[in-house]
């Protein structure tokens, strides 16, 4: 099917607006203006509603992190599910303040308390250190549990694009370190940093989807140290010997998104491995759409979908998870 016709009509601004690429700016430039495209033109009444937020900080493996704490509005529980959220850009751009609302979304749709990260970001700090922090956070979430959501058997992790990376990445190293997980939702996660792998998603969208080949290139440039083993799965956790064991998973992808393919096929080699995946592909959308809701009718119903499923998994019955 075509592009949602309201995407499209963004599309077609930004293609007239012709600003600069991403591969001619500096990661510090191309920030800047990522925050101030997202952030600007904000006003409160475009907020989803929680009943409260707050700044902390946490220690990472190379000092203090900076994160923020959501609590919904509802209370119906005595103890509510904790969820580690982790954001996009690319590894190079993006912040708590950037994916503020997509983080309220997931906070008041599952009933969860959520913390949303501020990881180093690349090229400052390249792989693995945004793996680490974010995995040092994931620690922190549940050993802070009893203040945070009170229900240690409903820890789960998330994450948009770059930071479906590092939380697919998360999941595998608290799987086999600890600790246990229950969920986690993927959304249009990179998964997969061999080049030279023949996704078609990569070709068929590469050009005039907001998302490009260019950019995609530009990215790993920045996170990936030169002469990086690309297949390492805390890079690449698609290459992981083994998916077995991982907690139950809602992996979301659109139709021209060059990540598709990539995410579809960790969604198969986690059903593969015998866990429960919920997977959604949204055609019409593209990357980024999990921010969209409010141009895009389609957008905010994949969020609802994808919101959906993981609340599903976060609050259904514990002795059935045993």
């Amino acid at each position: 099917m075509p592009v949602d016709p309201q995407i499209q009509g963004m599309l077609d601004l930004l293609a007239r607006l012709d600003g600069p690429k991403l591969a001619d700016q500096t990661p510090q430039a191309a920030r800047a203006g990522f925050e101030q495209m997202t952030t600007g033109m904000r006003v409160p009444e475009m907020l989803t509603p929680v009943a409260s937020t707050e700044d902390i900080t946490i220690p990472g493996p190379a000092g203090p992190l900076g994160a923020r704490v959501y609590r919904p509005e509802t209370q119906a529980e005595d103890a509510l599910p904790t969820v580690l959220f982790i954001h996009g850009g690319g590894f190079v751009l993006g912040s708590v303040e950037t994916h503020d609302n997509q983080a309220r979304a997931i906070c008041r749709a599952t009933r969860s308390v959520l913390v949303s990260l501020d990881y180093r970001l690349a090229p400052e700090t390249q792989w693995p250190g945004p793996v680490q922090d974010s995995y040092a956070a994931m620690k922190w979430v549940a050993e802070h549990v009893g203040e945070l959501g009170g229900d240690a058997n409903r820890l789960a992790v998330a994450g948009d694009s770059a930071g479906g990376n590092l939380a697919a990445v998360t999941a595998l190293l608290a799987r086999d370190s600890g600790p246990a997980l229950c969920a986690q939702l993927l959304i249009y996660p990179v998964v997969d940093f061999d080049a030279d792998h023949p996704y078609a998603s990569r070709v068929d969208n590469a050009e005039g989807y907001f998302l490009t080949s260019e950019d995609m290139a530009w990215f790993g440039g920045c996170y990936v140290p030169a002469g990086t083993d690309t297949h390492d799965p805390r890079l690449s956790p698609l290459r992981a010997p083994s998916l077995a064991g991982l907690p139950p998973a809602v992996v979301l992808t659109a139709e021209f998104d060059p990540l598709r393919d990539e995410g579809e096929a960790y969604a198969a080699a986690l059903e593969a491995a015998g866990v429960e995946v919920r997977r959604h592909r949204f055609d019409g959308l593209i990357h980024g759409f999990f921010d969209l809701g409010l141009l895009s009718a389609a957008a905010a119903k994949a969020v609802e979908v994808g919101c959906s499923d993981f609340a599903t998994l976060l609050h259904q019955d514990q002795a059935a998870l045993a």
